[in-house]
């Protein structure tokens, strides 16, 4: 008998489609859900923060008032309405018309996932390089991957992306004649590391950039979310030119209505709009009235304050299980803002193989191979504490020390765990080296 496949559509896939694979997050969606498992894993905002009345009863009148408009098509750029709040928006960044910000170059998209797809459209062609933090976010990877690009990581440490190794990386690529199109980045509040780009550092990796001839795609769902004082300028309020900025509205109001954007250099706007009118036709006006109305109603700078007071106190809850209960030689980041803790695990653990018997004692996180398009990282993971309670965070946290303390005992018993001496991570500890 010959071989055969669950998939009698194999043969006539196109080329891109092949090594395609399901995110990890994604796979963890079904597990994670169940309400006896702690999810330590997703990356969902508290949405019950919201004044979840109010917003129900505008979204009411959003249909049934003006339903004549929100519920029709609309252009392909994104409402003018929108564009002019996406700018107020990012004017408390520093990214402002004195830096070229104009609703002119915006471009209202399907949240921040179909903003990376429209970059990588525009820019990518097989087998050309995009050079990313290790690790970095796990929907840019399949983004990249879709295109038939490789991404090549440059490895961060606590004040984020080093620019000595971002100079190695682009010469021993040029050596090779690969060809580099763009550096993806997450300066602030990265996922998953949670660290943050310093000031110092930006300023230099934009420079290296710039006389490398990279576009630089900055991507900042997360800058809006700190806990302890402002965040660094981002990088599209430093330089205008070459530097793309992207974000959306699903950290600090509502990831379900699906309302992103991304600020572009002005020559490429008509070139990202024709390629989402090519997607979609044009983003949902449904959505657009509901986060310009939001914007324009309501008091969503206290709202911000809100999300920060709760995240804060939830990444403490983390952060404090993690030193209370943790093994030895377990390190992790201490974010300054964002949703994410990056966690290093005593040597001999695999978080990858670790995670069936997680998830037996109920209890969900990422894997740090996720974040890395080269399947390393197995000896980390990442943690997320915006959703669940301070409560439940700390139950989390001692399911999965548990379940490492047994692992570590089983390769002790069986010879194959290295020294676990490295420092004790903490609250009150500087994170790992993510190099």
């Amino acid at each position: 008998m010959t071989g055969t496949t669950l998939d009698d559509y194999t043969d006539r896939y196109a080329r891109r489609v092949r090594g395609m694979t399901a995110s990890e997050i994604r796979a963890l969606f079904a597990v994670a859900s169940r309400p006896e498992v702690v999810s330590l894993a997703g990356g969902a905002p508290y949405i019950a923060a919201l004044p979840l009345d109010a917003v129900g009863e505008m979204l009411g009148k959003l249909g049934s008032e003006h339903g004549v408009t929100t519920l029709q098509y609309g252009i392909g750029q994104g409402t003018l309405e929108l564009r002019e709040r996406i700018c107020e928006v990012m004017a408390l960044s520093g990214i402002d018309a004195s830096c070229g910000a104009s609703p002119d170059d915006v471009v209202v998209t399907v949240g921040g996932q179909q903003a990376l797809d429209l970059v990588a459209r525009l820019f990518l062609d097989p087998g050309d390089v995009v050079l990313a933090e290790g690790p970095t976010y796990v929907g840019a990877l399949g983004v990249f991957q879709a295109a038939q690009a490789q991404v090549v990581h440059v490895p961060m440490d606590d004040d984020g992306l080093v620019p000595e190794a971002l100079e190695v990386a682009i010469a021993d690529l040029a050596r090779a004649g690969r060809r580099v199109k763009f550096l993806y980045t997450i300066p602030t509040y990265q996922n998953p590391a949670g660290v943050t780009l310093t000031e110092e550092r930006r300023e230099r990796v934009l420079d290296i950039c710039e006389r490398a001839g990279l576009l630089v795609v900055e991507d900042d769902p997360y800058g809006q979310l700190g806990f302890e004082g402002e965040a660094p300028r981002p990088l599209r309020a430093r330089r205008r030119d070459g530097v793309f900025y992207l974000s959306t509205f699903s950290k600090t109001f509502a990831p379900g209505l699906r309302v992103g954007w991304i600020l572009a250099p002005h020559a490429v706007r008509d070139k990202l709009v024709i390629a989402s009118e090519a997607q979609i036709l044009c983003p949902s006006g449904f959505a657009q009235a509901a986060v310009a109305t939001y914007l324009s109603t309501m008091p969503w700078r206290e709202q911000l304050k809100v999300y920060r007071e709760v995240y804060r106190e939830r990444r403490d809850a983390l952060l404090g299980a993690l030193h209370d209960l943790m093994p030895e030689g377990t390190t992790w980041t201490r974010p300054a803002g964002g949703l994410f803790v990056w966690a290093s695990l005593p040597d001999g653990l695999d978080a990858k193989a670790m995670m069936p018997r997680a998830i037996a004692a109920r209890v969900a996180y990422v894997p740090g191979t996720g974040f890395y398009a080269d399947g390393t990282g197995t000896g980390n993971m990442r943690l997320n504490f915006s959703f669940p309670t301070p409560e439940r965070i700390r139950e989390g946290v001692r399911r999965l020390a548990r379940v490492m303390e047994q692992d570590l005992a089983m390769r002790q018993v069986f010879g194959t765990v290295g020294p676990t001496g490295s420092r004790r991570g903490g609250a009150d500890a500087p994170g790992p080296d993510l190099a």
